[in-house]
Parts: C-alpha cells; structure tokens; sequence
C-alpha cells in the first residue's frame, strides 16, 4: 500500500487506524478529506495525541457510561416502583436523572466508537451537528432542572409553612417550561444563531467557539449569561437564604432552650423532619457543585476562544474540559446512593444485593415518614 499521504482512498483510510500516527504528522495531513472539511482551520497545524489519550478516552467513557446507565436507570426505577417516593419534589429529580441518561445515550456511543477508531469522527458533519445539539440541549435541560430543586429546597426550609406546596400540576407546567427552555437555546446554532462544530481531537462535537462572526459570539455571550450566570445566580441565592435560614433557627431554638433550662425544644418527630430536609439539601447543593465543576471549564474554553487568545487552545487544552463535562450525567446517581436515606432504603429492601447499607423501618413506618417528608 503506498504510504504516501493524500495520495488516495487507501492512504485516507489508513488514517483512521492510530497505530498509523507517524513523527511529524499534522491534523490536516492525519485526517481523511470528509472530516477535514468540516475541521476547524485552527486545528490543523496541531500534531494527533497519542493512540494511547485515545485508547484512555475510551476506557473512561466506558467505565463512565456503563456507572450513568446502571446509576440513572436505578434512580428511575425506585422513585417510579415506590409510590412514596413519587412526590412532585422528586418528579425534579427523575428528570435531572433522565437528562442524565439522554445526555450518556445520546453521546458516550459515538465517542466511543470515534476514540477506538484513532480520534477521528466516524460518521459525518450533519451527525456532528446532532450529538452536538444533544449535548447541549440535554446540558441545558440539567441545570435548569437544578434551578428548579434549588427552588423547592428554598421553599420548603426557609418559607416553611408559608410556601404553597408543589403540587403535581405545578411540576408539570415546571417540567415543560425546563424542556422548551432548553430547547429554545439549543436550536439556535441550527438556524444559524451560533454553531456547533468538530471539537480539536475530532472524537466529539460541540459549540464553534472559535467561529469569530457577530452571530456566533452573540450566542455564546447569551448562552454563559441566561443558560450558566442566570441559573447559577439563582441557584447561589437559594442556598444563601436555606443556610442563613438553618442558622438563624438552629440559634433561636437553643436561645430559647436555654433561658427555659431545657436540652431541646424540638421533638424526636420534628427533629427527624427537619433532619431529612436539611439533608436532601445537602445532597441538592453536592449535585449543583459538581454541575459547576464539571461545566466552567468548559464555559471558560468558549469565552476564550471568541474574546481571548485562540492559541491557547491546542487540541488536548480545549478537549478535556469538554469531555469532562459530558460525564457529569455519572454523579447525580452516585450522590443519591450514598446521601439520599430513603433512596438507600428502598433499594437495600429491592436489591440488596449492591450492598448498601441503611437501616430499613417496616412498611407502615416507612410510608409514613414518606408521606410527612418529601424526599
């Protein structure tokens, strides 16, 4: 076979095998022809990684894809199998879950595939504009989602009794705003307001942050403010009143209990409702720190690549913080496993063979608690 590069069909194909990487070989020279065409110009003079990044890549999403749907498919099937459990709180959390499992399944396969096969986008530019679009309407869908269950932990702890309950119209109408919300900002690159493009290792797809037009830049301006500050301000502000709120209480009691020489004023059964809620917030506020975690960085490639110096940006710099964020559908399951008790106790009664450990109260007992406590 002639080892020349760009010479024919032959040599292009070769290409797509790692193990063909030669010293010296640049983007533009490594790539076949119908991915080029779609590859950002700013690439090409960078060399391809290691067959060994790539191989790593794919071991990661694996081990992580196979945790998300195992993870999410669990947090699923117990909050819809036990009907305590289906409160219109948790109606939040099984749709962050299924954000969860849509952005794994509508992502992880296809950079799988893309890494085995030497980092090289398989299957076309307009798939490549899809799994970017899912990733980002799914993304959207996750933290106004946790906008949401900020909001109820707000309601519930700091309003108190003079919150109005979630109900399970309210929810609904909740969940339908999130969706068309995430929907309306995610197809805008598809009309021409923004763009997704071939991100720098060729494996995946996301926003065209290196697409210095007025449009595209407005996009991305408007997508860090209403889809990351604004969601996050909020977020931010719900969880400064619960704390403030927690203290300020947690005082006022044990104020009181003191001038009337008392150990407590609150009883087992208020302390244990009060004890849940502050723990669900916990695990509420967990969620939304890993969410911030996994996606600013990502947020700071952008803001780079329209306003700052795009030479910072080599392949790998600009990549991690992509792939990184795709696996933050890996953590909400987890967190729910080990903080959540009455998800804990649900499934050591339902399948005890994961082995979680949490102390299981009888039938009567536990619908009960359900029913007075939303968790």
């Amino acid at each position: 076979m002639d080892s020349t590069l760009g010479m024919g069909e032959p040599v292009a194909a070769a290409l797509y095998n790692p193990v063909r990487i030669q010293d010296g070989q640049t983007m533009r020279e490594y790539a076949p022809p119908d991915v080029l065409a779609f590859l950002h110009e700013h690439w090409w003079k960078f060399s391809p990684l290691s067959p060994l990044w790539y191989y790593g890549f794919a071991l990661w999403y694996i081990v992580s894809g196979f945790i998300s749907v195992f993870g999410n498919i669990l947090v699923l099937y117990i909050f819809t199998k036990h009907a305590p459990l289906r409160t219109p709180s948790n109606m939040l959390v099984m749709n962050l879950a299924l954000s969860d499992l849509c952005i794994m399944g509508t992502l992880f396969p296809e950079c799988v595939i893309n890494f085995m096969c030497g980092g090289v986008w398989q299957f076309g530019e307009y798939a490549c504009i899809i799994h970017a679009f899912c990733g980002a309407l799914f993304g959207y869908g996750q933290i106004t989602t946790l906008v949401f269950i900020s909001y109820d932990r707000y309601n519930v702890i700091v309003r108190g009794f003079a919150a109005k309950p979630l109900t399970y119209f309210k929810v609904f109408i909740i969940l339908c705003f999130v969706w068309v919300y995430a929907t309306l900002w995610s197809i805008g690159p598809l009309f021409g307001f923004g763009g997704y493009a071939l991100d720098g290792i060729m494996a995946s797809c996301s926003f065209d942050y290196l697409n210095l037009s007025p449009q595209n830049t407005s996009y991305i301006w408007t997508c860090f403010i209403f889809c990351y500050c604004l969601p996050l301000g909020i977020i931010v502000i719900c969880y400064y009143f619960i704390v403030k709120a927690v203290w300020a209480h947690e005082a006022a009691l044990k104020e009181q209990a003191k001038k009337m020489n008392v150990a407590s004023l609150r009883s087992n059964e208020d302390a244990a409702k009060q004890s849940a809620e502050i723990r669900i917030a916990k695990v509420a506020m967990i969620n939304i720190t890993l969410w911030v975690i996994a996606w600013t960085p990502f947020a700071v490639i952008c803001l780079i690549g329209i306003t700052g110096d795009q030479s910072l940006l080599t392949p790998l710099v600009s990549t991690l913080p992509i792939l990184f964020a795709k696996t933050s559908c890996v953590y909400n399951p987890l967190i729910y496993a080990i903080s959540h008790p009455k998800f804990r106790q649900c499934c050591k009664k339902d399948l005890p063979w994961i082995c979680i450990n949490e102390p299981v109260k009888d039938n009567q007992s536990t619908a009960s608690d359900a029913t007075k406590v939303e968790t």
